[in-house]
């Protein structure tokens, strides 16, 4: 029961913090960028809208394990995520995805150069800490008493 509730914990934070850095391999060299996520979490799957002529199209055709690191860091509040990339071009999943972060990048959903980053997870891990004037203050009172302070829930999950 646990494992369920880690899970849905995954998803319910990668919702509310729905921003991330996308990270792929780029030759020996791992890329990351911010993307806007779209969680679909009864297909296991998060979308991301994307440009046909990006870089990151061709990193995922040669490498398509990616890594997804969303970070509220107001919140104390972080999820990294590892999984599978592919790229589609689903117009009719284009359209369901469109939202305003789409519209800083084109003019309309039936743009021809939007593409559909699809990763399925595989796993993940999550850090859900109580605040961060919360942790401050467990820190300081674990330094006095030389203890391990208690900063909230980790978990690592398979998806």
């Amino acid at each position: 029961m646990a494992e369920h509730n880690d899970a849905t914990r995954v998803w319910e934070l990668i919702d509310r913090i729905g921003f991330c850095m996308l990270t792929t391999r780029s030759g020996d060299d791992l890329r990351a960028r911010p993307m806007s996520a779209y969680t679909a979490q009864l297909e296991n799957a998060v979308y991301f809208l994307t440009d046909v002529a990006s870089h990151k199209d061709d990193e995922i055709a040669r490498w398509p394990n990616v890594g997804l690191a969303f970070a509220d860091t107001k919140g104390q509040k972080y999820v990294s995520v590892s999984g599978t990339a592919e790229v589609q071009n689903d117009r009719e999943k284009i359209r369901e995805l469109w939202a305003t972060p789409a519209k800083a990048w084109w003019d309309n959903p039936d743009d021809p150069s939007i593409r559909i980053l699809k990763i399925t997870p595989s796993s993940a891990e999550y850090w859900d800490s109580p605040g961060t004037i919360i942790s401050y203050i467990k820190m300081a009172a674990a330094a006095v008493s030389n203890s391990k302070p208690d900063m909230g829930d980790n978990a690592e999950v398979k998806l």
